[in-house]
């Protein structure tokens, strides 16, 4: 289902732009005396923002050091607000005087609006399809459990390659949330697959999302076993792996990129970093993907605009 944390901000992460002083000199010319009323006092900036935003004393806040900013006269202070198992991260540009803040992004005029977030994503060695070089990338952040997921995974897997079958690829990528107990089981397998036969992975990401219904946290093991009939995947090798979690290391970092980039729900993607949280109807999809193609054209910015795909040259052709 889709998924919002428990806490009232939702913000993604800006990233600390190079500046003349460092993180540490930055800190210490930017604290304010304590007791101060200004941001630029943790204790002050705490209290300012539970009030703010509701936060009661159930949810724990930390308040990170003062650091350069890409504006000039501002500093940059990261907001972690956590919850059990929840957590949300948000910046704060803050005045040399503390006595005003900023909250909001922060754009370059000169470049993609979206560069943050692209300078986040990776997407090499993930499981994608379309075509290599494609002006749109989409890259889903999703959950094997999550029903609106299923909804949206549809939606790309039976539109995209009709309407769009050079100029858009689409990345998966996983993050299975913790209260679903089959979903993080099916994230390694799913990765497991993709060690195996690239190409039979999106026979499982389809499988999984088809029987979601079906499938429970004591018999994905069984449920497994009839996916693999007939597939090309050593039953063998796919259960050690799974069963050792091979690429649960794989899932984690999937999972660490996404809460850098402020992800808090499922699915949320980023066409050409432009983020869509939740479930996102074709005929919107497609007319933002309709917009970034014509602008493409020109701005040249985003998407895979190099090849990534590299084969030795032949002058025979291999039979079909």
């Amino acid at each position: 289902m889709f998924l919002a944390v428990t806490l009232a901000v939702a913000a993604a992460a800006q990233p600390q732009a190079p500046g003349k002083k460092s993180a540490s000199a930055a800190s210490k010319s930017a604290a304010a005396p304590p007791g101060e009323k200004s941001a630029l006092n943790k204790q002050h900036l705490e209290t300012y923002l539970r009030h703010l935003f509701v936060w009661g004393p159930q949810i724990k806040v930390e308040v990170a050091d003062a650091v350069p900013s890409p504006v000039k006269g501002l500093v940059q202070v990261t907001i972690r607000a956590s919850y059990g198992q929840a957590t949300e991260q948000q910046v704060f540009y803050v005045s040399a005087d503390g006595q005003q803040i900023v909250r909001g992004p922060i754009y370059q005029a000169a470049d993609n609006p979206f560069r943050s977030e692209l300078s986040k994503i990776t997407t090499t060695l993930q499981p994608s399809f379309g075509s290599a070089g494609a002006a749109v990338v989409i890259v889903a952040y999703s959950d094997y459990q999550c029903p609106h997921c299923r909804e949206e995974a549809k939606i790309l897997r039976e539109n995209v390659p009709k309407a769009y079958p050079q100029n858009v690829r689409v990345y998966f990528k996983d993050m299975p949330l913790p209260h679903h107990d089959w979903s993080r089981t099916a994230a390694i397998a799913g990765r497991c697959i993709f060690r195996q036969n690239p190409l039979a992975f999106w026979d499982f990401h389809d499988w999984a999302f088809e029987n979601q219904q079906a499938i429970t946290a004591a018999n994905f093991s069984e449920k497994l076993a009839g996916f693999l009939k007939g597939k090309e995947i050593d039953p063998l090798q796919l259960n050690r792996c799974v069963e050792k979690r091979e690429t649960e290391a794989e899932v984690n970092q999937s999972v660490a990129e996404a809460k850098l980039l402020g992800v808090n729900s499922t699915p949320t993607l980023y066409v050409n970093g432009r983020r869509l949280a939740g479930a996102t109807p074709w005929l919107n999809l497609k007319q933002i993907i309709d917009f970034e193609l014509d602008y493409q054209k020109t701005a040249k910015n985003a998407g895979e605009q190099e090849c990534c795909e590299v084969k030795v040259p032949s002058p025979v052709q291999p039979p079909q």
